[in-house]
């Protein structure tokens, strides 16, 4: 059974009660993990992706499949220092299962992004992080609001006071990324990163 205090004093409490949490199943929505999460308190910079994905549910460890390999290389970041660097959580914390064709991971449906926003606010107010890398057009859509991505790939903005710097999913699906352009906005987001860290 999911619980979900009224306040949280402690990020460990907080994380004790979401990676159990089953809100989703309780609400009759299909589900293939328990909640993905890492993260410790004091880290000031929090990636943001839109959901686990089929190995990530198994190992319960974010970014561990090829999206998260690109990420890492993208960033200049070893796996070690990538996980000391960011808080890594999601818009949904559980792998929600593949599409009908079966050869891409489902979107999140909207009351399951509903149901885990509780979990990210929280967080937010207890880490209170400087920065918030959101990874894919989901989870820009949930801090940002509907924007095209060459809209908003290089280009910083803010939310709970911190600094939001939104990145393509680098999962390798999208061709968003073959226009020269849109690898130079890239680039120029990921030095903003680099520069905040």
């Amino acid at each position: 059974m999911t619980r979900r205090r009224s306040s949280y004093r402690s990020l460990a409490s907080l994380q004790r009660d979401n990676r159990v949490c089953r809100a989703c199943a309780e609400a009759g929505y299909p589900l293939e993990s328990l909640p993905v999460l890492e993260g410790y308190e004091g880290q000031r910079a929090y990636m943001y992706g839109q959901a686990p994905g089929v190995l990530e549910g198994i190992e319960r460890r974010p970014w561990r499949g090829r999206a998260g390999q690109n990420l890492r290389r993208w960033l200049e970041l070893d796996e070690e220092e990538f996980y000391a660097t960011f808080y890594c959580a999601s818009v949904t914390r559980c792998y929600p299962g593949r599409s009908s064709p079966g050869f891409v991971d489902r979107v999140p449906i909207s009351r399951a992004q509903d149901l885990c926003a509780f979990w990210f606010e929280w967080e937010l107010r207890i880490l209170r992080p400087e920065l918030i890398v959101a990874v894919g057009g989901l989870a820009i859509r949930r801090l940002l609001g509907r924007r095209p991505l060459d809209e908003c790939i290089g280009t910083t903005f803010e939310h709970a006071g911190a600094v939001v710097v939104p990145l393509p999913h680098p999962s390798g699906v999208s061709r968003w990324l073959n226009a020269p352009a849109n690898r130079a906005r890239l680039d120029e987001a990921l030095a903003t990163v680099r520069a905040h860290l």
